[in-house]
């Protein structure tokens, strides 16, 4: 009750801040439209202050003055514990100081000389303040302190008072406090949205807060039971942002959240979605978040076993049939799913998902108004690709991969078509890059050979690579048609050893990724090459030594066995290597 009361007074100073213009004014202005009126105008005379210079001295005059209310609050309180009335002043004298402390963002290159005058633990403090009005004080000060935008070209005082507020334990605080405001209460509920600000800015100065605030606190716990919520609103897309960007960049996060039963509380999230679109653009931002949070979880192992137990699996399909606005963001999730996981492929395949992965590859991509974008399109493509190379790497034998492999059949083969429309669409890109960047070369602008590679996998390199990976899973089938379209479609596209080469030197650059499945695509080409390999590509197999993972054994014993007999063929030339044929 005595809370209630202190912060009820302090309520209505704030109000009554507003009162000469809301109460005066009104009365006045509507008795003469033609009158002056003389109270509004000695209203504003009188709230006019007199604009400080903002330097040291004016510095220490404003935390000299926030210490002494601080100490009177304190000292009033202790005498009258149980009589607010007594110690109700105090506590708006102690908010108003508060806010002047709120001119000091316009200078952040004070913040050394605050952190110096030692003030930082006694601000902290009243984030633990019995009434929590004064508390939500000290978090729209802090977020007002760490602003982005007042710490953009102040690099090095933002990290002095980011060490100090961390060394004072503000995340302990920060979060401890966030869990006793109400959002029924308007100034509790943007108090929530100021604690979430300030910790992403916080992160935003060091990055390592990321994993600090979540050793140390309860934080994600709090962010889990935001979003379980059903109802949206400004916080639970705030927490969805949150959560994101705690597990960006780090895999401890990711294991931790996991642990805590996040995968399964993020499914349940995305799957109020399954079957409709956000309402405003605020909901449609927070279910993109989601998804992040979700592709972000799935990078450890034991969270893409946490996503299958969970069926995680079923409920991307299903939102993929449903078609809303989720449907490339469950294609994206189930990319990383199956991403070097066997079982998620397997399971995949079990609940009937090729269906649903190949009307998309075949480019049938149900679009709306939001995303009518080329790009759209192109993303959701290139992950397609992805999720089927990823088919193709988990699933290498019995009747899953021969339902797989029979995609590829059916129809004439349409799907090996489209696998070759896309194959040269990407190359074309690659090429195109490739020829810029050696014109930029005769100019004298010469990249490093990194940043060419890096510009090549933008264009799409890595794509073309993924849709190369699958042509040799299709040929090494030793599926007659297949092989016989490929090859038709290879001599009609006259592919020359450059193609070769890029693909190699992707391996070279990438040793993670399947080597030995490659070989069906070099075998295609060596068969157009009336059986004799260029020996180019033979020496350069031979010299690398390609070695593919456990899986592929077979392939690379293949490959090899391969090179030593075009080895002894290639030793009957006597006039340089053969090349491979152009027509």
């Amino acid at each position: 009750m005595e809370l209630a009361n202190a912060r009820s007074a302090l309520k209505r100073k704030r109000d009554d801040a507003i009162e000469p213009f809301d109460n005066g004014t009104a009365a006045t202005a509507t008795t003469d439209a033609s009158s002056v009126d003389l109270s509004l105008l000695e209203a504003v005379e009188k709230s006019q202050t007199t604009v400080e210079v903002l330097d040291l001295k004016t510095l220490k005059r404003l935390v000299l003055a926030f210490e002494r209310r601080l100490r009177d609050n304190i000292e009033a309180r202790l005498k009258y514990p149980d009589q607010p009335d007594k110690f109700a002043d105090s506590e708006i004298e102690l908010h108003e100081e508060i806010q002047r402390l709120k001119t000091l963002a316009g200078g952040p290159e004070l913040y050394p000389d605050l952190v110096n005058l030692n003030v930082i633990p006694s601000i902290l403090g009243l984030l633990s303040h019995d009434n929590s009005d004064i508390a939500v004080d000290v978090v729209g000060l802090l977020q007002d302190l760490t602003d982005e935008d007042v710490l953009e070209d102040n690099d090095e005082p933002a990290r002095v008072l980011v060490d100090a507020l961390i060394e004072n334990n503000v995340l302990e605080l920060l979060v401890q406090n966030l869990t006793r405001l109400s959002e029924f209460d308007p100034d509790e509920m943007a108090a929530v949205y100021a604690t979430l600000a300030t910790l992403e800015n916080l992160i935003e100065v060091k990055p390592a807060v990321a994993e600090m605030v979540c050793e140390r606190t309860k934080l994600m716990r709090w962010l889990l039971g935001k979003i379980k919520v059903r109802e949206f609103d400004s916080n639970k897309q705030y927490a969805s942002e949150i959560l994101a960007i705690l597990l960006q960049n780090s895999a401890a996060n990711q294991r931790r959240l996991g642990q805590m039963n996040g995968v399964d509380v993020v499914l349940q999230a995305v799957a109020m979605y399954k079957s409709r679109d956000p309402k405003t653009a605020d909901e449609e931002e927070m279910v993109e978040n989601l998804f992040d949070c979700l592709c972000c979880l799935l990078m450890p192992l034991e969270n893409k076993e946490r996503f299958v137990r969970a069926e995680g699996v079923e409920l991307m399909i299903i939102i993929m049939k449903q078609k809303k606005l989720a449907y490339g963001s469950a294609i994206r999730a189930l990319d990383f799913a199956m991403t070097k996981y066997p079982p998620a492929c397997e399971r995949f395949v079990d609940v009937l998902g090729l269906k649903t992965a190949f009307a998309a590859f075949m480019g049938k991509i149900p679009m709306s108004k939001k995303n009518k974008k080329e790009r759209y399109q192109e993303e959701l493509e290139e992950r397609i690709i992805s999720l089927i190379a990823s088919l193709f790497g988990g699933i290498l034998r019995g009747s899953r991969r021969d339902r797989l492999l029979s995609k590829f059949v059916e129809n004439e083969c349409e799907k090996i078509d489209r696998l070759m429309e896309l194959y040269i669409r990407y190359s074309d890109r690659v090429k195109a890059e490739t020829e810029r960047m050696n014109q930029l070369k005769l100019d004298d602008l010469e990249m490093d050979e990194d940043e060419r590679y890096n510009r090549r996998l933008e264009v799409g390199l890595y794509t073309l690579q993924l849709i190369s990976i699958i042509l040799g899973h299709l040929w090494s089938s030793e599926n007659p048609r297949m092989q016989a379209r490929i090859e038709l479609l290879l001599n009609q596209q006259r592919i020359t050893k450059e193609d070769i080469k890029d693909i190699l030197q992707y391996f070279e650059k990438n040793k993670e990724i399947e080597t030995g499945v490659i070989l069906g695509i070099l075998e295609a080409l060596a068969m157009r090459a009336s059986s004799v390999m260029d020996t180019w590509v033979i020496n350069v197999l031979h010299d690398k030594k390609v070695i593919g993972p456990p899986s592929l054994d077979q392939d690379v014993e293949d490959i090899l066995g391969l090179v030593s007999l075009h080895k002894e063929e290639s030793s009957r030339f006597h006039h340089g290597p053969p090349t491979l044929s152009t027509n």
